[in-house]
C-alpha cells in the first residue's frame, strides 16, 4: 500500500497537529506554516485540544454503549489520552495511518499496550483497510464497532469521493455500530477559512472545508445521537475535559457528531 515518504521540508498535517497540541515531533517547515495560521487564528491551538477532548468523550460514550472494538483511521502522532487508554479495559483498538513517521512513532509507543494493532492505510481506499489481514484479525465486523474519523475527512477532496468512503465503511459495520467524526467547516470565521486553506495548500494534504449541511450528509445511514451535529465544546460537555470557548463555540472551528448505524 502506498504511503507518503518522509519529507521534513513540506508541512505535514500530522506534524502540524502535533505542533498545535504542544508536541515536539515537528520541523521548521511545519512550525513556519503553523505560525502563519496561528497569527490569524490563535484559537487553532485550543481547537486542536478541543478536538482531542471531544474524541475522548465520544470514546467514553461508546464504551458506555457497550462498544469494545475501535477502528481509528488517520490516527496521527501519538499523544496523551490515546484511544486504547480511554476505551473500556480489554478493548481491541486498531490505529490506521498512511504517514510513515506516524507509523514509526505509533509502533514504538502504542504496540504492546493492551489489544492494540497499528497498520498502514489510506482513508481514500477504505476497502484495503477493511480487508487488511491485521485489521480482520483484530476487529470482528459481525459485532458493533466504533469507527473514528477525528479531524481527517476534511483532508479528503470532493473529487476523491467522501460519500463513497463513508458508504464503504458503513456497509462493513454491523448494526449498532457507531461513527465518530469531527470536521473542519467553512461556516467558521471567513478569514480563518481563507488562511487555513492557503496554509494547507502547500502541506501533504490540502484542506476541504465543508458546510454544516454537507458534513451532515456524510452521516447518511446513521442516526445522530443527541445533541446532533454541533461545535466541539457543545458535544456532551463536562467539567474536566471540555475546552471552554465561552459564548463563541464556533471558535472551535470544527463540527462534530456521533452516529449510530441503523
Amino acid at each position: 500500500m502506498e504511503t507518503r515518504g518522509f519529507d521534513p521540508n513540506t508541512p505535514n498535517v500530522a506534524r502540524l497537529y502535533d505542533y498545535y497540541l504542544g508536541g515536539k515531533d515537528h520541523f521548521p517547515a511545519d512550525r513556519e506554516a503553523a505560525d502563519r495560521l496561528l497569527r490569524v487564528a490563535p484559537e487553532v491551538r485550543a481547537a486542536a485540544r478541543a478536538n482531542r477532548a471531544f474524541l475522548g468523550r465520544a470514546i467514553r460514550f461508546l464504551g458506555q454503549a457497550g462498544i469494545t472494538q475501535f477502528l481509528d483511521i488517520g490516527t496521527g502522532l501519538p499523544t496523551r489520552q490515546n484511544v486504547h487508554e480511554i476505551a473500556p479495559p480489554g478493548s481491541r483498538v486498531v490505529y490506521v495511518d498512511r504517514d510513515p513517521v506516524v507509523l514509526v512513532h505509533a509502533r514504538a509507543l502504542l504496540s504492546g499496550h493492551g489489544h492494540t494493532t497499528i497498520v498502514p492505510g489510506d482513508l481514500r481506499r477504505p476497502h484495503e483497510i477493511l480487508h487488511n489481514p491485521d485489521v480482520r484479525q483484530a476487529i470482528d465486523f459481525t459485532r458493533p464497532v466504533g469507527v473514528l474519523l477525528a479531524a481527517i475527512m476534511h483532508f479528503v477532496a470532493e473529487t476523491e469521493g467522501p460519500d463513497r468512503i463513508l458508504a464503504t465503511l458503513r456497509k462493513a459495520m454491523a448494526p449498532g455500530s457507531y461513527l465518530v467524526m469531527s470536521h473542519g467547516t467553512s461556516d467558521a470565521r471567513p478569514e480563518v477559512v481563507r488562511k487555513g486553506v492557503e496554509v494547507y495548500r502547500t502541506a501533504t494534504s490540502p484542506l476541504t472545508l465543508r458546510s454544516r449541511r454537507r458534513i451532515a450528509q456524510l452521516f447518511s445511514g446513521f442516526d445522530l445521537v443527541d445533541p446532533g451535529l454541533v461545535w466541539l465544546p457543545q458535544w456532551h460537555p463536562d467539567d474536566t475535559t471540555t475546552v471552554d470557548f465561552g459564548p463563541t463555540p464556533e471558535s472551535s472551528l470544527l463540527l462534530c457528531a456521533v452516529g449510530r448505524k441503523r
